[in-house]
């Protein structure tokens, strides 16, 4: 009897054991397949837009004191190539028949070392429909449009840089009063962004730069000044969340004042000083 039931056991297992694996098969079959990692492009991708309370651009207004929207996108290689374009409404009160800036650029950045980066690149500031001709007053046709190219370098979270202008520079010819035409014009500016290690996020903000014409105006302008070179000087704080969005106060102020002093519009009869000292906020975010 026992010898029976031993191999009615055995014929019982060997019936059951495949059905048994057959099963524990099919249950792993049913997991989900994790999907493999992709492997992370040799690039990145970004845009931004921000809010102004006034539009500066190395020290000068470019809105007549006003607010802008700006905005901007960028394409950077991992071999240190870059390309991108940034846009900001400005003042019909200086650029002529105009209301828009809108830059395109690209580069190079080579890395040094993990603290070390040197570059160069090239720089388009274009005015649709901008033009000196356009001018309530009238005048000779000058676009304002303006090539510079650029060297840079960097430590860690200092930036020095060197920006030469291949053409006329922001509408400054003979054309337009000058003794010759103004390539050739340069700008160096000096920035400095560090990192508060007591707040993360925050930063102390310095920029100092200096614009030296290549030409001054053939006669001196109603303030008995002919030359227009200057220093520029930006002092602030800035704050950046996690999730890109940025805040900003800043306080600017140039020298060379007189020359900038009750400058007339071209749009109407209003001046404004362009130079001296102000301040702006900044609201934005970057993706």
């Amino acid at each position: 009897m026992l010898k029976c039931n031993l191999i009615i056991a055995s014929l019982l297992a060997g019936t059951m054991l495949p059905g048994l694996a057959l099963a524990q098969d099919v249950s792993k079959s049913a997991e989900p397949a994790k999907a493999p990692e992709l492997p992370k492009p040799p690039y990145s991708l970004s845009a931004n837009v921000f809010l102004v309370s006034d539009y500066f651009f190395r020290g000068i207004t470019q809105t007549w004191g006003k607010p802008a929207i700006q905005g901007g996108a960028d394409f950077v290689h991992d071999s240190g190539l870059y390309v991108g374009t940034w846009a900001s409404n400005v003042s019909g009160n200086q650029y002529a028949g105009g209301s828009m800036e809108w830059d395109l650029y690209g580069g190079y950045n080579y890395k040094v070392n993990d603290d070390f980066t040197v570059g160069a690149g090239l720089y388009y500031y274009y005015y649709p429909g901008a033009n000196n001709d356009h001018a309530a007053a009238g005048g000779p046709s000058q676009t304002y449009n303006t090539f510079e190219g650029n060297l840079s370098a960097s430590w860690k979270w200092v930036t020095a840089k060197l920006n030469y202008a291949f053409s006329d520079y922001f509408g400054a010819s003979q054309a337009t009063g000058f003794t010759d035409k103004t390539n050739g014009t340069y700008y160096l500016q000096l920035d400095a962004a560090y990192p508060l290690p007591s707040v993360e996020g925050l930063s102390l903000v310095g920029h100092i730069g200096y614009t030296h014409y290549s030409h001054d105006l053939t006669n001196a302008n109603a303030n008995g000044k002919s030359d227009p070179s200057y220093a520029d000087l930006k002092l602030g704080v800035s704050y950046v969340w996690k999730d890109g969005w940025t805040l900003g106060a800043y306080y600017v102020t140039t020298n060379n004042t007189d020359f900038y002093k009750n400058t007339p519009s071209l749009a109407n009869s209003e001046v404004k000083s362009l130079g001296g000292s102000g301040g702006y906020v900044t609201v934005g975010r970057t993706f």
